[in-house]
């Protein structure tokens, strides 16, 4: 097998490497990998074909794929996800919340929560059972709630999510 064609097979490995990770790496890479096989297809020995491919794929990391990452982020917004998604969600206390521990209720699923630490030591604040809460925070896998204030109360979608 000719060695552009090498070049071209490893830069379609590449290409779908990178359809699965999605980090705009391995797509630059594979724009060397064709640069390498172009210069192969050229006729240029295989020291050219690999300076030609290292240097148009750090080109491409390097100008092109800060470009194309600012750009796609202008063009749509940040949704969060897992536990992420949680902050700013409404949840009802299932068992009393402290600042060292407590159960709530939370997108239908329970979470070990507290109280956030206010420096005081030993402090007595306590949300009884019963009480909704706010989710300020996400520690791990407990969540970090304060009493949600009834009248002023943001509105939020279904999921409890702020609007």
């Amino acid at each position: 097998m000719d060695g552009w064609l090498w070049w071209i097979a490893g830069a379609f490995v590449l290409a779908i490497v990178e359809m699965i990770s999605l980090d705009l790496v391995f797509i630059m890479l594979a724009g060397g990998a064709v640069a390498g096989g172009l210069t192969a297809a050229g006729g240029g020995p295989v020291w050219l074909q690999i300076i030609v491919a290292c240097v148009v794929a750090v080109l491409l990391l390097a100008v092109l794929r800060p470009w194309l990452l600012q750009n796609l982020r202008q063009r749509t917004d940040l949704v969060e996800t897992n536990a992420a998604a949680q902050v700013g969600r409404l949840a009802i206390v299932l068992a009393e919340v402290t600042e060292t521990g407590g159960r709530v209720k939370l997108s239908g699923e329970v979470w070990s929560a507290r109280l956030p630490d206010d420096g005081v030591p030993d402090s007595s604040d306590r949300i009884p059972e019963g009480v909704e809460v706010r989710v300020v925070a996400i520690d791990g896998a407990t969540a970090v709630v304060t009493p949600a204030s009834s009248p002023s109360s943001p509105t939020t979608d279904d999921g409890g999510r702020l609007v």
